[in-house]
């Protein structure tokens, strides 16, 4: 069991680890080490602060997936 940040309330964390495993399903290179299931590996990142939700338009960066957080 993964532990939520508590700068995150309920919500936010399982809307955000949803939309992580969703890009992480789609290909997109995981960004910590492990061989986990994409819902696992994306709690994992979402509390370890390796994964922010994105504001506004600017881009993430030059890889982009399907889903921008």
């Amino acid at each position: 069991m993964t532990i939520r940040p508590t700068h995150l309330n309920a919500y936010e964390f399982v809307l955000l680890s949803a939309l992580r495993a969703q890009q992480l399903l789609a290909g997109c290179t995981a960004r910590l080490p492990g061989t986990h299931s994409a819902a696992t590996m994306a709690q994992m990142e979402v509390a370890g602060g390796c994964v922010v939700r994105a504001k506004g338009d600017a881009p993430a960066g030059a890889r982009q997936c399907r889903w921008q957080l």
